[in-house]
Parts: structure tokens; C-alpha cells; sequence
């Protein structure tokens, strides 16, 4: 599975890589936004330097999973909210494993990112010997590393002294970069090194990669016709009742709803959702493991396999409808949160995965590991772009102008990207809603770097018109009640 040994590491890796950490260093001890795209470059351009030596040439697909990554890491920019940032960083990781490791086949796109973890331990050893190499070399790249070295040690010891020996001084390095106090040196010499331990272990992978697509999951035995089939006509059936009466219940409006369960619409959307999602995911289950024990005689049987699953393909994406039409009655009963958004994500997701599949029956499956790994980035992405806390806002101070309901105390949870939207609630709701946010923004800025796009705006429109709202009064502005009958978990 692994590939020839790294070619000795070159100058323009070590150049990078230092890049890398000296970046890490000076930009990401104060927060993570903008930050994190600036050092993804060089350690990027790390990879490539390394992987030039040993004749790999980026492919369509590689350059693809690099450009998504670099991508992904445009939401912490972008985003105040945690919770979409983390899973861009982390898809972001994925992406760029699998640029490095370009797999193939299912098991190649998920244990690409292990490949990463063996780069961080032979990926230090590596380029320990070419820094060694290059520092003892007399010419080529050794008198610049060794200038760029010796530099970088007067800079860093003398601009702390000098900022911590003059307030004036102190303030001009602070305009143009990071805090250079002496109290913060382990820290920044910790992130100088998290930075070039990155960057090595993406190198070095991109020298040689575990070629993971060489492992190969030897295909069950086939079943007979009668034995694989009965099972999924009968589940087939079973689905197609299932959705009969979705089609004249849930989509018959309310007074259908009322009159066949006797339910309202929130309740009769809190009693099937989890339940439908479930389903969805245990029918891919159910499909990966018929595939696996299909009968495989010839043309007749690949026929009778893309006819049953592609039925049960098809009526699986009507439990997805029914599924997203669930949560969205109950949003307009109760509102908009982080669970009840994500799900419906995760729904629509699974629903994409099975359109695939669908399509992998006509045109052949080569390409599914690869798509299904692309959705989920691109999914990703565009839930982060979305700003899935202002939409939540946005979606909720729209209800509240409806029917006079808003959930201030789930409101204050929000993060600062929610600011403009709960600027358009009346007052003393809207002062409300923002002083909890406004607190947790504080009054000192961050570094332009470590800035959101959304916690600058949060900041222009708290800086406009500060929240002003009594705190006694604030305990009187709620308009829901504590708990909905969906429990406290949405």
C-alpha cells in the first residue's frame, strides 16, 4: 500500500513549510477567521513543491478536492457561529487528504484522512534531514535558510523587548501584527510549530501516499433470484402504502390532517420525523447490503436488480419530501433552531445520495465515491455561506411579525452572524435578543485576520444603535412558552 520513499525534501518545501509556521505563529493565536485560509497556502504550495520530485501532476479530481478545501475555509472568514466553521475545518481537512491521496473506491475516500496522521510522524524525521541538509549545504538554499533563520530569531527576541520596553512602540507592532509580548513567546513558538508540523505531514504525504484504494472488500456471496428479491418487493410494497398515505395526508392540507388523525399539524409532524429519517438511513443500509449479495448470472439479473432497487430508490425519495414537509409544519408552529435546520440538511443530503445511486444503476458506480464525498463538501460549504444563525433569526423575527411568538431565550444563543436580522425586532425585544450578544463580542476588537465578515457587521450595527433594554424587562418579553411538546431537544 505505500508508495516509493520521499525524494530528499526540496528548498521551495522547506520554504513553505517555514511560511507555514511563521504564519501559524504570528496570525492564529487570536482567533480563527481569515487566518486560517492565509496559512493554508503555503502549506498548499508545500504539497505541490513535494509532490513535484516524484512525478505526480495534479488531476482533475485532486485539483477539485484542493480548490474545495481552500474554499471551505472561506466560512470562518465569513462566519461568526461555531458550529458551521468546525465543519468546514474539519471538511476542509477531508478535502485536502483526499487531494493528497486522490482515492478512488469507497474505502480510499474514508481512510484517506488516516494518511495525514502517518504524514505528521515520518513527515518530521523528512524534513528534520533536508533542513539538516540545506542548513549545512554552502550553497543553493543553505545561506538563505540560514539568513531567513538567523532574521527571524532577532526580530522575534528584540521586537518583544522593544514592545514591552515602550507603549507607543508596542501599539505600532500591534496595528501591523500580532501581540509580540514576552508573556506570549510558548505560546507563538507552539503554533510556529503546530504550523511546520502541518505542513510536513501534507508534504510528505504528497511524496508518498498510502495508496489506500489497494485494499480490496472481496463482494458477498449471490443470493438466488427468489432469496435476494422477496425480501425487497415485500419492503417495496410496504413503501409505496407508506407514501399512498403520505400523498393524501400530509399533503392534503390541514383539514385532512385533522379529520384522518385526529392531529394538528405540529403534532402530527413532531410524531414522524425522527422516525422517517431513520428510515432513509436504514434503506441505504438495506441497498448497500443487497448490492453486495445481488445475483450476478448475467443480464437478467443485473435487470431484476436495477428495477427493485431503483422502485425502492424512487419511494425512498418520497419519504424524504415527507420528511422535510414534517419539520417545515413544525418550524411554522414553533420556530427555527440549529437541530431542526441541520437535519433537515442532513435529510435533504441523504436524499442527493440517493438520486446518485439511482443514477450509478444506469451509468456504472466508478464515479459514486468520489460524488457522494463532493455533496457532502459542497453541502458543507453551502450551509456555511448560508449563515445558518441569520437564517434562523431572519426565519423567526419573520414569525414573530406574523403571530406575535418569538423564543428570546434561544435568541440570545444565537451568534453574532443573527445581529442584523434581530435588529428588526421592536423594542425592548430586539435590545434583548442583542445585549447578551454584544457581551459576548466584548469592546476590544479582534485583528483584522481573526475577524469575521459577520462579527464586523454584528459590531457596525451594536456600534449604531446599542441595545438599551431594562433587564427586568427582558424577563417579561417572552412570547413562547418554556418547553415545546417536541421536548427541549429542538
Amino acid at each position: 500500500m505505500r508508495s516509493e520513499p520521499p525524494r530528499p525534501v526540496s528548498a521551495a518545501t522547506l520554504y513553505a513549510v517555514l511560511a507555514t509556521g511563521v504564519l501559524s505563529m504570528l496570525l492564529l493565536g487570536d482567533g480563527l477567521a481569515l487566518n486560517l485560509l492565509i496559512v493554508a497556502v503555503p502549506a498548499a504550495l508545500a504539497a505541490y513543491y513535494a509532490a513535484r520530485p516524484t512525478g505526480r501532476r495534479p488531476r482533475a479530481w485532486s485539483l477539485t478536492w484542493a480548490a474545495g478545501g481552500l474554499a471551505l475555509l472561506i466560512v470562518p472568514a465569513l462566519r461568526d457561529a461555531g458550529w458551521p466553521s468546525f465543519l468546514a475545518v474539519v471538511s476542509a481537512i477531508a478535502l485536502g487528504s483526499f487531494a493528497l491521496h486522490g482515492p478512488r473506491t469507497w474505502l480510499g475516500v474514508l481512510l484517506s484522512p488516516l494518511g495525514l496522521f502517518d504524514g505528521v510522524v515520518k513527515g518530521l524525521g523528512w524534513g528534520w534531514r533536508g533542513a539538516r541538509r540545506q542548513f549545512s549545504s554552502a550553497r543553493g538554499a543553505g545561506p538563505t535558510l540560514r539568513a531567513l533563520a538567523v532574521t527571524a530569531v532577532l526580530l522575534l527576541v528584540f521586537g518583544a523587548l522593544f514592545a514591552g520596553a515602550d507603549a507607543a512602540f508596542a501599539g505600532l507592532l500591534g496595528d501591523l501584527m500580532p501581540d509580540a509580548s514576552v508573556a506570549e513567546g510558548p505560546w507563538r513558538v507552539l503554533l510556529l510549530i503546530f504550523g511546520m508540523t502541518g505542513a510536513l505531514a501534507a508534504a510528505h504525504t504528497a511524496a508518498s501516499p498510502v495508496r489506500w484504494d489497494r485494499l480490496v472488500v472481496r463482494p458477498g456471496r449471490p443470493r438466488s433470484r427468489v432469496e435476494w428479491a422477496l425480501p425487497l418487493i415485500v419492503l417495496d410494497v410496504l413503501f409505496t402504502a407508506f407514501n399512498a398515505v403520505q400523498l393524501a395526508v400530509l399533503f392534503g392540507g390541514h383539514d385532512a390532517v385533522l379529520d384522518q388523525t385526529g392531529l394538528s399539524h405540529s403534532a402530527y409532524a413532531r410524531q414522524g420525523f425522527w422516525q422517517l429519517l431513520l428510515a432513509t438511513v436504514l434503506t441505504l443500509v438495506v441497498i448497500v447490503f443487497a448490492l453486495r449479495w445481488a445475483p450476478r448470472g448475467g443480464a437478467r439479473d443485473r435487470t431484476l436488480v436495477r428495477s427493485v432497487l431503483g422502485v425502492l430508490c424512487a419511494l425512498t425519495l418520497v419519504v424524504v419530501a415527507s420528511a422535510v414537509r414534517r419539520m417545515d409544519m413544525y418550524v411554522e408552529e414553533y420556530g427555527l433552531t440549529r437541530l431542526r435546520l441541520s437535519v433537515v440538511a442532513v435529510e435533504l443530503w441523504l436524499g442527493v445520495i440517493i438520486l446518485f445511486i439511482m443514477a450509478a444503476g444506469v451509468w456504472g458506480a466508478r464515479w459514486l465515491p468520489r460524488a457522494v464525498a463532493a455533496s457532502a463538501a459542497a453541502g458543507v460549504l453551502a450551509f456555511g455561506l448560508l449563515s445558518p444563525d441569520a437564517l434562523i433569526a431572519e426565519r423567526n423575527v419573520q414569525r414573530h411579525e406574523k403571530t406575535g411568538k418569538f423564543d428570546l431565550d434561544y435568541a440570545r444563543q444565537l451568534s453574532a452572524d443573527a445581529v442584523p436580522a434581530l435588529d428588526e425586532l421592536p423594542e425592548p425585544q430586539r435590545s434583548c435578543a442583542l445585549a447578551d450578544i454584544a457581551d459576548g463580542l466584548g469592546a476590544e476588537r479582534p485583528p483584522w485576520y481573526a475577524m469575521s465578515l459577520g462579527e464586523a457587521r454584528a459590531r457596525r450595527v451594536i456600534e449604531d444603535r446599542p441595545p438599551s433594554a431594562d433587564p427586568l424587562a427582558c424577563g417579561r418579553t417572552r412570547t413562547d412558552p418554556p418547553s415545546t411538546p417536541y421536548g427541549s431537544v429542538p
